[in-house]
């Protein structure tokens, strides 16, 4: 287990250094932005001078450790449109994104699990027919799409729910909605398959020769080894929600750090750009490490 966590540990490092080398070629991307900025009759002091402010007169390398090193503790620079610092706006804007991925995930895990054990049940069936039809739709339905339509039909038609803001707990519902049908069908699919294995599997005969229920067989026995790697991979999906909670919110005009990523793409801000590109990436890049401990400790045959 030692092994697999240090392994697993290097290989989040190496990835987490990729992304900032990434981030980093987009701070130097912003920086040359600058510098055109100031138009081509700008005087060389004056060139001089936004290279220096912006530390592009000194070598990659040292560029680089400083800039990380700035990072590190928080430094993510100023924004261009909003006249702040990007921590500042990220800190401000993160909570609503974090409770809308954390809602959605929830919904997922609610409707997919249920599904998968009763499609698994229903094998062959036209049950199972159904709920692959609901999978597939998940995959196949464009999260904008699915927004407006839920928009128009619940807040436009019905006047159930409101269809933009955060003002009250129910405009959380829409947006958290159609980010969990992102994660749904492979958490369904993956609930499918695993109570479908264990189903067959030894266990379960001789849980069925001691006369047990089959509520007791499939909840106690069946699931509880088919959900270990529903739990691993919940955490995957989270990070798929938050990386797309991009279009969801400016669907539903939700001021997260999606839809700060959205505005500052089309005023060019990008230090912001950078600083949201880099947090997303960290954040899956921490989940994908927290997917692989669990299941390697739920499931000892994955440690390898």
């Amino acid at each position: 287990m030692l092994r697999f966590v240090l392994r697993s540990l290097l290989l989040a490092v190496l990835v987490c250094l990729t992304v900032l080398i990434i981030s980093f070629a987009l701070s130097r991307l912003s920086g040359n932005l600058a510098i055109n900025i100031a138009g081509p009759d700008a005087s060389p002091e004056a060139i001089a001078t936004i290279e220096h402010e912006l530390g592009l007169d000194r070598p990659l390398p040292v560029q680089f450790m400083e800039w990380a090193s700035r990072a590190a503790h928080g430094d993510l620079g100023s924004s261009y449109m909003y006249h702040a610092t990007v921590a500042s706006l990220i800190a401000s804007h993160l909570p609503v994104t974090l409770r809308l991925g954390a809602i959605a995930i929830a919904i997922a895990i609610a409707i997919a699990v249920p599904l998968g054990i009763l499609a698994a049940l229903n094998e062959g069936t036209w049950i199972d027919v159904g709920v692959g039809m609901v999978a597939l739709a998940g995959q196949a339905v464009p999260s904008f799409w699915l927004g407006l339509v839920l928009i128009l039909w619940f807040g436009v038609d019905l006047h159930w729910l409101p269809i933009a803001g955060l003002a009250t707990w129910r405009g959380y519902v829409l947006p958290s909605f159609v980010l969990s049908f992102v994660a749904i069908p492979v958490m369904l699919r993956l609930t499918r398959g695993g109570m479908i294995d264990a189903m067959r599997a030894d266990y379960v005969r001789t849980a069925r020769a001691k006369g047990l229920s089959r509520a007791s067989i499939v909840l106690k026995h069946a699931f509880r080894n088919a959900a270990m790697p529903v739990v691993a991979v919940s955490a995957v999906q989270l990070g798929f929600i938050l990386g797309g909670s991009v279009v969801t919110e400016v669907v539903f005009n939700v001021r997260g750090v999606g839809y700060l990523a959205w505005e500052s793409i089309g005023k060019g801000d990008f230090p912001v750009v950078q600083a949201v590109v880099l947090l997303f990436a960290i954040i899956f890049v921490l989940l994908t490490l927290f997917a692989d401990l669990m299941g390697a400790l739920l499931d000892p045959r994955l440690r390898g």
